[in-house]
């Protein structure tokens, strides 16, 4: 069986100073088809660690980050991107959760007794991070996901808004429905149902992917597939050509 996972594991990979990630999954995306997740967690100076899409928790994932800094941030970027939260929430009280604007709306958020205490989105309050630049793509039926700039690494950070599936980690009968979805590595994008969804926010949403690319990063994470870790402007540019025209 097709292993789509970058093993090892629910173990942190430095990615830049200040910079790791946490590689876990696999999860089903549409249902059907097997997908890597992934983690970002990052140091702030004075502000602790802040864990962006947390994935599961394991007692030793927790302790390697506490070893970091304290976990003082946990962040939902998209209205996809949550269902892990309130382990850490249960594990973690005093961590700040921030959200994607509208995530607090949605009636699975609001039954399953998720704690939300800030939402995303511009102009961030005080207490954000000033390390870290949100830029936030609007859709339609209420999408929103919330990208960060990592500037002192020029790391972007994204969830969904770019997967990269490699065709050899999929079962052989999905790469075709890979392909047609658009999310096979190295040509890898957001899924076409998502850019339909991200296209009906129209002048404001190729605005803020047009910002997405003016960061110039060196390198892309993403929760879904081969992040960019190198040539991360020009990657990015050509992942969402189909948003920036």
């Amino acid at each position: 069986m097709a292993d789509v996972t970058y093993p090892p594991l629910d173990v942190l990979k430095p990615v830049a100073e200040n910079v790791w990630v946490v590689d876990s999954g696999p999860m089903k995306a549409m249902g059907m088809i097997p997908i890597p997740v992934r983690t970002t967690v990052i140091r702030l100076p004075g502000h602790g660690v802040m864990v962006h899409s947390p994935s599961r928790l394991t007692p030793d994932l927790r302790r390697q980050i506490e070893e970091i800094s304290p976990i003082r941030h946990l962040v939902a970027p998209n209205i996809a991107h949550w269902t892990f939260l309130k382990d850490w929430q249960q594990a973690l009280p005093e961590a700040t959760t921030w959200a994607a604007p509208g995530l607090r709306k949605r009636a699975q958020v609001r039954a399953s007794g998720l704690r939300l205490d800030h939402d995303l989105g511009n102009p961030p309050p005080e207490s954000w991070p000033p390390e870290l630049e949100q830029i936030a793509v609007h859709g339609g039926a209420g999408f929103c996901e919330v990208a960060l700039h990592h500037r002192p690494s020029r790391t972007l950070i994204l969830a969904d808004l770019v997967q990269n599936l490699e065709r050899q980690k999929l079962p052989a009968l999905l790469r075709p429905l890979a392909a047609a979805a658009g999310v096979l590595a190295p040509e890898g994008r957001a899924p076409a149902y998502l850019r339909a969804v991200v296209k009906l926010g129209g002048k404001d949403a190729r605005e803020a992917g047009r910002r997405l690319v003016g960061t110039r990063p060196d390198r892309v994470i993403f929760a879904h597939g081969r992040w960019f870790d190198r040539d991360g402007a020009s990657s990015l540019e050509r992942s969402l050509k189909w948003l920036t025209g």
